[in-house]
């Protein structure tokens, strides 16, 4: 390989990394939600949606930086998800249908919603924040005089996946060492066993599903320094979030981090040496591709590593 085309494949498994991080933090609030709950949460998208608008009022009314917004977004994001799981999931898990996935139709319907009254109050219009560094970059070049090649590094969407590691790191933490996050881990893992070490399940499913919106919602906000902003932009979102779940294992935190990070690198690379608009292409591709030939997603590896089958 020619020291040019060197520079563009690290240039693109960079971008790639970069961009993977932001799909794992993404991929994790629906893997919570799925591990717990055991449905998939197809407003997914829809929730990053409502938190990039309110990242982008918070800048346009009071100056605020999206970064900032975090704090904002996340805690709203996650009443939201906690309102929506007590008033909205829970009454229909209760009731017997014909259609035992009627929860997951309810979640569909949710984002329609959502997606109807954002088009609704803020048109269909494409919106930025327009921040200072939007454009920055810093270069390799700087800090090792005699590298022969010239690789340079986005700022924002560095800062995007510096807190994204941050917030997966005190994820991890949560669930790690805290009671209420052994508790969501032990529900998880066992629901009756949970129940009879006496585990507030429903109290476990509220929280996770609140979680999992907050989780989405800084996601949102680390997004709309780098991203358009419009009202179907959550369902691609969604997409993104399910690939993650199956390709990284349904339930599986470390295999949505794992995978979030193959579809970054994966989608990028598709982009460099195929074209832009064979990223979506990329994104089926790896999806079927898990389907057939790792239906476990990576968790089974990890698994299999683990137990030394």
């Amino acid at each position: 390989m020619t020291a040019v085309q060197i520079e563009v494949f690290l240039q693109t498994l960079i971008a790639g990394l970069l961009l993977g991080g932001l799909y794992a933090l993404i991929g994790l609030g629906m893997t919570l939600i799925m591990g717990v709950m055991k449905i998939i949460n197809l407003a997914h998208g829809e929730l990053m949606m409502v938190a990039m608008y309110i990242a982008y009022w918070m800048f346009v009314l009071f100056h605020i930086d999206p970064y900032l917004s975090v704090f904002i977004a996340t805690p709203l994001l996650f009443f939201l998800g906690v309102a929506i799981q007590k008033f909205l999931i829970n009454p229909v898990l209760k009731v017997e249908s014909i259609l035992p996935e009627n929860q997951v139709i309810l979640t569909v319907g949710i984002g329609m919603v959502l997606a109807s009254l954002a088009t609704m109050f803020f048109k269909s219009d494409y919106r930025s924040t327009p921040v200072s560094y939007a454009t920055d970059a810093f270069y390799l070049s700087d800090y090792w005089k005699s590298s022969p090649i010239e690789l340079s590094v986005s700022v924002p969407w560095s800062i995007s996946f510096v807190i994204a590691v941050l917030i997966t790191a005190a994820l991890w933490f949560f669930l790690a060492k805290t009671d209420t996050g052994k508790s969501i881990r032990a529900t998880a893992q066992d629901l009756d066993a949970a129940l009879l070490m006496g585990v507030n399940v429903k109290l476990m499913r509220v929280a996770t599903f609140g979680i999992g919106a907050g989780l989405v919602g800084a996601a949102g906000c680390l997004f709309i320094p780098i991203y358009y902003l419009f009202p179907a932009l959550g369902g691609q979102f969604t997409l993104i979030a399910f690939v993650i779940t199956i390709l990284g294992g349904l339930g599986s935190t470390v295999g949505a981090i794992i995978g979030g990070l193959i579809l970054g690198v994966f989608e990028s690379m598709t982009a460099t040496y195929i074209g832009m608009g064979w990223a979506p292409v990329g994104r089926f591709v790896i999806f079927v591709a898990c389907l057939i030939f790792l239906p476990g997603g990576v968790a089974s590896l990890l698994r299999k590593k683990r137990f030394g089958k």
